[in-house]
């Protein structure tokens, strides 16, 4: 008698976290699936690679939440991957990662769904859907109050020569000298300079203490308030959450600032994969 599972995927910039959902819940990690740089074959040769070994399950759906889900051909590229790995025909639903966040931290009731991790986003949940965002714009020309905006005014800091010599002397001994050309070979050269950029924020994280550190981090977070928060028409009136490292570390940081325009910040969730699981779970 096979088993029949519900497989749920959620995938970030970096990894995807993978749920086999049943009598017994299997967990598994694979690189981050953004369709934008990943293709189906990829999606089924980490499937394979990771997908538990047993002869006793079969799959009966897949929900898969994931950043680059912008419209149903990224999507549908993420699904014939999952396909080809299962190897039989498998109804596959997929999301994009705003709206991971909004089940995760409201499930079926309305709210304001906030994304800081890698990159950020937003959106106005009325329990079934998004009903209102503000759109986000990517890490050129947005993503304020996350990790990789975090890392670009760090480096932006380091470059102009306006961190205290203080913490240039622990940044350097932390990451080496950096040049303007290294910084810009990875900004313009290389993929996915967002993730380059949050690998400097453990640094803040370190040393949030130090004022400059503390203003960085503050400022970042009332552009994100300014730029995306306060142009919501719901936002005193529902409650706001937030997922993502950067909300979950920086967390004191983000209420201070939300504190300063009278709000107040909800939930806070490192991982939506856990929320989600109770979502889905049979």
């Amino acid at each position: 008698m096979y088993n029949q599972m519900i497989l749920l995927a959620e995938s970030g910039s970096t990894k995807t976290d993978w749920r086999l959902l049943g009598e017994k819940v299997y967990s598994f990690e694979t690189i981050g699936l953004n369709p934008y740089f990943v293709n189906s074959d990829t999606v089924e040769k980490e499937l394979l690679q990771h997908l538990p070994h047993e002869t006793t399950f079969t799959v009966r759906e897949v929900h898969f939440y994931g950043t680059g889900i912008t419209d149903p051909v990224k999507g549908g590229l993420i699904a014939q991957g999952i396909r080809q790995a299962l190897g039989y025909p498998v109804p596959v639903y997929t999301y994009s990662d705003v709206v991971a966040a909004a089940r995760a931290l409201f499930g079926d009731s309305e709210g304001l769904a906030c994304i800081l991790g890698t990159g950020s986003n937003t959106c106005y949940w009325n329990g079934k859907e998004i009903a209102f965002q503000v759109p986000p714009l990517g890490f050129w020309l947005g993503d304020e109050g996350s990790g990789g905006h975090l890392g670009k005014s760090l480096i932006l800091g380091y470059l102009h020569r306006e961190m205290p010599e203080s913490l240039r002397n622990k940044f350097e001994a932390a990451y080496g000298c950096k040049d303007r050309l290294e910084i810009l070979d990875h900004a313009y050269r290389r993929e996915r300079p967002n993730q380059y950029f949050a690998g400097f924020c453990p640094f803040l994280l370190e040393n949030r203490h130090e004022p400059w550190c503390r203003e960085l981090i503050r400022n970042s977070f009332t552009l994100f308030f300014e730029k995306y928060l306060l142009k919501y028409p719901q936002l005193k009136n529902v409650e706001t959450g937030c997922v993502g490292s950067i909300a979950w570390y920086f967390g004191a940081e983000l209420r201070e600032v939300a504190a300063d325009y009278g709000l107040q910040i909800g939930k806070l969730i490192r991982k939506p994969v856990d929320e989600l699981t109770l979502y889905h779970q049979p």
